[in-house]
């Protein structure tokens, strides 16, 4: 463990982690984080374990954030991904202006938002502020949130849209609104990570200039290495998750194992056949060496973030490229654990099941394409990275 901080986060997480569990089924039944359960979260301090130490939160090294994510993710996979995404908010808050992050933080350090990176709505300036309309997807977490946000291509006097920062792109801002003023569409029927939430948001109002962000480009108003580069470091943390569930798929299939198992057809108990054991040993294997490849790349990016910006943002493709890799590993250690399961693991309410069909939804997302690779090798070779998959 990295801090003593750390030690008590994750003592929490351990200690939150049965009952978590316990609650899965009813957790992905009710297709977002429950009430009682978003509360034990906040009491455990998760929420707020990367807010501002000066405004009530814990500040968490990069490492031990990843710890208990992981750890998190291990008990059930959408509670792992919906905290993390509440507790990304304040990597969001930092990029506004200090006296509107004061005002967010007044009432608790558990303040969260949720919304959408990709710009799926528009936004035209008008006197002090925005005018924003638009509808965004995957929005974790928006029926607890306390602030929903949306990324937002800035359009013209014209109607069309502003140049960006490089040729061919367009300018984009993220606008952020109090929960009452959006709009949740309760659409969120997929095949995993059903207990997120992510519904679609939709906003239509106006948004002071105060209330407004650059999601990747922008200058956080408070110092530390928490703050440098964000969306970094909410990359690494997803990899955290991707191996909370694979890390829990191996739990499951020892569980099975020591049951007494034995598949039909077969002449030995699961426990007792080498095939079965070598499939155990290897998923073991590939989940020790992608945690320790993910956690040798925290620990790299977090010791750049203490030293310089530049630094950090230049590991920005191998921090893609391993959050990649990383998914991908955890995503064949749980399919290896689905199979290997036999007959038990179709069921609805197996836990391998549910973890089967989290991390190939996870593998889904658009941070985990296959791209990333590509952009780490024009890296390699010297190439300029053009940071899309």
């Amino acid at each position: 463990m990295s801090t003593e901080p750390g030690a008590k986060v994750l003592q929490a997480v351990r200690a939150l982690a049965p009952e978590i569990a316990a609650q899965s089924a009813a957790i992905e039944e009710a297709r977002t984080l429950p009430p009682e359960i978003v509360t034990r979260l906040k009491d455990a301090g998760l929420f707020r374990m990367f807010a501002p130490r000066n405004l009530g939160g814990t500040e968490l090294d990069l490492v031990s954030g990843l710890e208990a994510l992981e750890e998190l993710s291990r008990a059930d996979g959408a509670t792992g991904w919906a905290t993390m995404i509440a507790s990304e908010s304040a990597h969001m808050f930092v990029l506004l202006p200090r006296e509107q992050l004061d005002a967010i933080y007044a009432p608790s350090p558990d303040v969260t938002m949720g919304g959408a990176f990709n710009a799926q709505g528009t936004a035209r300036e008008v006197d002090g502020g925005y005018q924003v309309t638009g509808r965004w997807n995957f929005a974790t977490g928006c029926k607890h949130s306390d602030w929903l946000f949306g990324n937002c291509v800035l359009l013209g006097d014209d109607g069309k849209p502003l140049p960006g920062p490089a040729p061919g792109t367009v300018r984009t801002r993220g606008m952020l609104v109090p929960a009452a003023e959006g709009r949740i569409v309760d659409n969120w029927s997929v095949l995993g990570l059903r207990g997120t939430g992510s519904h679609d948001v939709v906003i239509e109002a106006f948004v002071p200039h105060a209330r407004s962000f650059d999601i990747f480009m922008g200058t956080p108003n408070v110092e530390g290495p928490t703050y440098v580069v964000p969306v970094l470091h909410c990359a690494l943390h997803m990899g955290a998750v991707a191996l909370g569930i694979a890390q829990g798929a191996v739990d499951d299939l020892m569980a099975l194992a020591l049951t007494g198992k034995k598949r039909l057809y077969a002449r030995h108990a699961l426990v007792d056949s080498p095939v079965f054991r070598n499939r155990l040993g290897r998923a073991d294997t590939a989940v020790r060496g992608a945690r320790s490849a993910l956690r040798d790349l925290g620990r790299q990016y977090w010791e750049a973030c203490n030293t310089s910006p530049a630094i950090a943002f230049g590991l920005a493709p191998q921090v893609s490229a391993t959050l990649t890799w990383v998914t991908e590993t955890a995503a064949q250690v749980v399919t290896s654990c689905y199979h290997a399961g036999g007959a038990s693991s179709i069921r609805d309410g197996a836990t391998l099941q549910r973890r089967f069909r989290d991390i190939h939804t996870l593998m889904q997302h658009a941070s985990v394409a296959e791209g990333w690779f590509t952009q780490m090798g024009a890296a390699l070779l010297g190439f300029p990275v053009l940071f899309e998959a």
